[in-house]
């Protein structure tokens, strides 16, 4: 199918040469954007561009996608990483394959609404006797129409051998890099405009052994996917990790084979300075999660020096019971004002911080089909139209807009993979009522569970 958008109020492309074009058309043919500029052919559908902002489509870098079903419980507001944990997994433990459906289709259901177009979920608890959670996110991901790169996640450290999750939720090696290689062969398409993708993420240093990160990392790269784990997100992940290897997290990581391109951490908070160089050195890459991070007390993480060494940097939100929002629009806004706050004039400006939302989280996902508009490229875009009340001076400065003004409502369109997936700020491809009632029922199984 062909769509094309006519002239376009102002196009910000995220490109090579960070071209923002006004008055121009884009025609998207299949999953691609076949021609950026004055457009004469015919087309299947005609969109008129003339108030639109139009931007690439964001890239979610980190997400816990089961975690929705756990936002804003009283009994844990207040909590850090380490006790906010312990008093979730007791809940985490029930999880099954309807709640991993529901929690993800509404999770993703918000991102696509507020601009997201491809979405990576880093899934570690797998209940006994739970089967079907990859798949249940697969599902929800189709529904949608949102590219989906998931992780088959793990942890295998209970508390009775000093980790932090319970026995319940904890599995062997072998059962987990069994299950990691199944997922692979099953699920992981790495061609061009691909919709699914794997990744390999266990937890983090103080809910996995050596050996099943040694192991994963060895199994990645021999069917040549992504790693991904939490590391340096507290300074009590800091002194668990001196205490039981005699190393800090990244020269834990180092020795384990865990650093290099195909490597991302999510948060990345306390690295110290020769940490910092070695991430730019080695080009391993940070998921942001500004929100999350503020909100568990976590800390800073010193992203304009990442930036400015060439560290690969994404933006993400983090998982939902964290944030507890799946907008990443909101996260560009929060990252803007979080750096301005800490470093001032070397802070990113709203635009580079676009540009870590779609360019670098692209980058850390191995992707360079998308996370830009040109042409040739995949045909995933947003856009926000200007004429609105709320917009009233805010568009004098599209490329820096998110950062500077914030945008507090659902977008008026999203394409992904050239296809129109919301439209005036709802959803074409699911019923929301349909995911409410359905999410209704599995949120009571799970804390009454």
């Amino acid at each position: 199918m062909k769509i094309l958008i006519r002239n376009i109020d102002t196009l910000v492309s995220c490109d090579d040469s960070d071209r923002i074009l006004r008055h121009v058309d884009l025609l998207t043919d299949g999953g691609r954007i076949a021609k950026i500029g004055t457009v004469s052919e015919q087309a299947d559908k005609v969109i008129d561009g003339s108030g639109l902002f139009v931007y690439p489509g964001l890239v979610n870098t980190h997400h816990h996608l089961y975690q929705y079903f756990t936002r804003n419980l009283p009994e844990v507001q207040g909590f850090e990483l380490f006790d906010w944990l312990t008093a979730l997994y007791e809940i985490w433990k029930n999880l099954n394959s309807e709640t991993v459906l529901y929690s993800s289709l509404a999770g993703m259901a918000e991102l696509m609404k507020y601009g997201c177009t491809t979405c990576f979920d880093h899934h570690y608890v797998f209940p006994q006797n739970a089967d079907g959670i990859i798949e249940a996110q697969f599902e929800a991901a189709e529904r949608l129409g949102i590219r989906m790169h998931a992780s088959r996640g793990s942890m295998s450290l209970s508390k009775k051998d000093g980790g932090l999750p319970p026995d319940s939720v904890v599995q062997d090696v072998d059962t987990i890099l069994q299950d990691s290689a199944r997922l692979i062969e099953q699920f992981h398409d790495p061609s061009e405009f691909s919709m699914r993708q794997m990744v390999l993420a266990p937890c983090s240093p103080f809910s996995v052994t050596a050996d099943l990160m040694r192991e994963s990392a060895v199994l990645a790269r021999q069917y040549g996917v992504r790693l991904h784990t939490h590391l340096c997100e507290t300074k009590d992940e800091e002194r668990f990790t001196l205490e039981k290897t005699g190393m800090r997290p990244y020269a834990y990581m180092e020795s384990l084979g865990w650093t290099g391109p195909d490597v991302f951490y999510a948060h990345g908070i306390h690295f110290n300075d020769e940490e910092l160089r070695e991430l730019a050195r080695t080009q391993t890459g940070v998921a942001h999660c500004p929100c999350s991070n503020m909100k568990l007390s976590s800390g800073t993480a010193r992203i304009p020096e990442m930036l400015e060494l060439g560290v690969p940097v994404g933006l993400a939100v983090d998982g939902s019971a964290s944030n507890d929002a799946s907008n990443l629009l909101d996260e560009i806004r929060v990252a803007y004002l979080l750096h301005r706050l800490t470093w001032g004039e070397k802070a990113p400006t709203g635009y580079d911080i676009l540009k870590m939302a779609t360019r670098g989280s692209a980058r850390l996902l191995g992707r360079t089909d998308i996370g830009q508009l040109s042409e040739g490229k995949a045909a995933d875009l947003f856009a926000i139209r200007k004429d609105r009340a709320v917009m009233l001076c805010a568009e004098k400065d599209p490329a820096n807009l998110f950062g500077t003004v914030g945008y507090h409502q659902p977008v008026d369109l999203v394409l992904v993979n050239g296809r129109e997936t919301v439209r005036d700020g709802e959803l074409l491809t699911v019923d929301e009522e349909e995911i409410r009632r359905g999410g209704c029922a599995a949120v009571e199984r799970l804390l009454n569970a």
